[in-house]
């Protein structure tokens, strides 16, 4: 019988963890156990641990397995959960109970700021509160209120976009910290849309500024903004995760009654949306944070049937490791 060798050229190699290179077979000496290495080609979807306080608009930050979803539509809108990759926990409640406003969303779990926002009938702020991992304080004012902005970046160099005050707004303020700065004004003002990005190259996707939902795409460099490919469904309330302007994704989101384009997920490349694997149920108004990679999508609001949503969704996107144990008796 020939050997695996003499069939591939080469042995089986010894890891102490998983590998990550397609096709390969190993045998992982941590785990006792033969294993082959594959891709997602098109990316999938997991059901992971619920939030433990269902409500829509909740904003997010961090990583796959490290992240925080803050605020939302439950009174007093302070809540904050953790999440760890299976379950979500309690953390520090926030100093102004806010919904729809916005955070940055590279921001790591222990360093993460939340800015803008409002609750209902109509209270608007600006407020900036940074979070330690355990606790909130106040930081640097916004200049302006602002309902439904973007937000993208980290505590420390964060931007801040669009969003509505009475009307809908086109500025975009860049946050050192400390303290707001103007940046550059939009090409189109939009509200209530998808984010993803850092504070030097940032997107927003989608919204509204009209009545009806857009498909609009809005790319900034850390000076200016410029248009970029539109997507292939026209939404809002979408949850948006993501790295850069040439690399992000959008899920869900709302169009006019009756429309499924809650389960529609589109990925962007710095020019233009493919659709991939849809969500496994309807969500708007949800929070995401991540990478193209490896992202969350968390609560919101379910239509048709109505409802705040404690569901957390689980990306692993196109080209990320799956490893499967190979029975070898």
């Amino acid at each position: 019988m020939a050997t695996y060798k003499e069939i591939q050229g080469y042995t089986i190699q010894d890891l102490s963890s998983d590998s990550t290179s397609e096709g390969q077979v190993f045998y992982n000496t941590t785990d006792n156990k033969f294993k082959l290495a594959t891709l997602y080609s098109t990316g999938a979807f997991a059901t992971g641990g619920n939030l433990t306080t269902a409500r829509s608009w909740p904003r997010g930050f961090g990583t796959y397995t490290a992240g925080v979803a803050a605020g939302g539509t439950v009174p007093p809108y302070q809540q904050t959960e953790e999440y760890d990759g299976t379950s979500w926990t309690g953390g520090g409640n926030m100093g102004t109970g806010r919904m729809r406003g916005a955070t940055g969303g590279l921001s790591p779990q222990t360093a993460g700021v939340y800015f803008g926002g409002r609750i209902p009938p109509g209270t608007l702020y600006t407020n900036t509160e940074e979070y330690d991992g355990s606790s909130w304080t106040a930081g640097g004012a916004m200049p302006g209120t602002r309902d439904g902005p973007g937000g993208v970046g980290t505590q420390t160099a964060a931007l801040a976009f669009g969003g509505k005050s009475g009307t809908f707004i086109d500025t975009s303020i860049e946050y050192d910290g400390s303290s707001w700065t103007a940046g550059g004004t939009m090409g189109t003002a939009i509200y209530n849309f998808g984010s993803a990005g850092s504070q030097t190259s940032g997107l927003g996707f989608g919204g509204e500024n009209a009545p009806t939902p857009t498909n609009i795409t809005q790319s900034y460099n850390g000076s200016s903004w410029t248009a970029g490919g539109t997507l292939n469904t026209s939404r809002y309330s979408l949850a948006g995760a993501g790295t850069d302007n040439e690399s992000a994704i959008a899920f869900g989101g709302a169009s006019p009654p009756g429309a499924p384009s809650e389960v529609v997920v589109e990925m962007y490349d710095g020019s233009s949306w493919t659709n991939t694997t849809s969500l496994p149920s309807h969500q708007s108004s949800a929070g995401g944070f991540g990478t193209t990679t490896n992202a969350v999508t968390c609560g919101g609001y379910s239509t048709p049937g109505g409802g705040n949503l404690a569901t957390t969704f689980e990306w692993s996107g196109p080209g990320t490791a799956k490893v499967e144990d190979i029975d070898v008796t």
